[in-house]
């Protein structure tokens, strides 16, 4: 009698359950809608983590902090302060509402239901006007937010999958990792 024998066995069960497991999260399906709230905190990710987005920010803050600092001290009327004030409020403004609002309005994708495939051809959409497959290598990056995992095409072309789609956090999880083995930065 083979004193290893139950060892064999006990690691073929677990083997074959990890092989399950890593063949269900390469093939996984979701069904989604969008809801709004989550459609707009996640195009305000996606703006504010553009570069040119994120220096406009900064170069604005550095004017404003140094209008300010000029005006304490008396080197500056209050209008060059109110002029920046007023420049930073607006692109407060336009990042935080505007833009996300323009981008929802404009798109039907928001207002869609879908079925999405994540598989190891790449991702499956279907809806009721037809059928996408894309290839792992039509995507150039991805990125996760609180509610979506964004998936780019370029720089400006992206499709967002809500986390909440999934059953539970180990599909969360699951998908994550796929998404990040097969979307190469």
């Amino acid at each position: 009698m083979d004193p290893l024998a139950g060892q064999r066995v006990v690691f073929r069960y677990f083997y074959r359950r990890l092989a399950l497991g890593r063949l269900r999260a390469h093939n996984m399906t979701v069904q989604f809608g969008y809801n709004k709230k989550e459609v707009m905190d996640g195009l305000r990710g996606h703006f504010i983590g553009r570069l040119e987005i994120r220096i406009l920010i900064i170069v604005i803050n550095v004017f404003a902090l140094i209008s300010f600092f000029l005006l304490v001290f008396k080197k500056i009327p209050s209008l060059p302060f109110l002029i920046f004030a007023f420049l930073w409020f607006t692109l407060w403004i336009s990042i935080r509402w505007l833009l996300p609002l323009s981008i929802y309005k404009r798109s039907a994708t928001f207002k869609d239901n879908f079925v999405l495939s994540l598989t190891d051809q790449g991702v499956l959409l279907k809806t009721k006007k037809g059928n996408q497959l894309w290839r792992w290598e039509d995507f150039s990056a991805f990125k996760e937010t609180i509610y979506f995992f964004h998936v780019y095409f370029t720089p400006r072309s992206f499709f967002m999958i809500p986390k909440d789609s999934f059953k539970d956090i180990t599909e969360i999880q699951a998908a994550r990792k796929l998404l990040k083995e097969r979307i190469k930065k």
